[in-house]
């Protein structure tokens, strides 16, 4: 687990990469992201509901993959999200905590902050774990 604050070296997908997704420490029970605001927002100015779902199931989805372990993946199988404040400039902050992890399926709880520490969204992913 890294516990400084450089971003986490991982691989990210081309979806991810455009969000401007990165990694702050990531473990199969948890898991803390970031994201700026700036290129992921709707047209009213504040982020973008899909741009929070994204990140949720990408931060989700990477923990599980850290619980799945070598030669197993996982894969976002459902994601319920809601929305509760408005983001509309610098980063929010989304920190993936996990309900259970079994062994063909983990599920998280993701709460987004914006900068102040408000709650922006909260989302719950559920993963199915397989062989890769």
């Amino acid at each position: 687990m890294n516990t400084n604050t450089e971003p986490v070296k991982t691989i990210l997908g081309e979806l991810d990469e455009r969000l401007g997704i990165e990694f702050v420490r990531v473990s199969a029970e948890q898991a803390v992201a970031t994201m700026p605001v700036a290129g992921n927002r709707q047209i009213t100015g504040s982020m973008h509901g899909g741009a929070y779902c994204t990140l949720a199931e990408t931060l989700a989805s990477l923990a599980a993959c850290e619980h799945a372990g070598n030669g197993r993946t996982a894969v976002g199988l459902d994601i319920s999200a809601t929305h509760t404040g408005r983001a509309a400039s610098g980063r929010v902050t989304a920190k993936a905590q996990a309900i259970r992890l079994g062994r063909t399926v983990a599920v998280y709880n993701v709460e987004i902050d914006d900068e102040e520490g408000r709650r922006v969204s909260t989302a719950r992913v559920t993963t199915v774990l397989r062989d890769a």
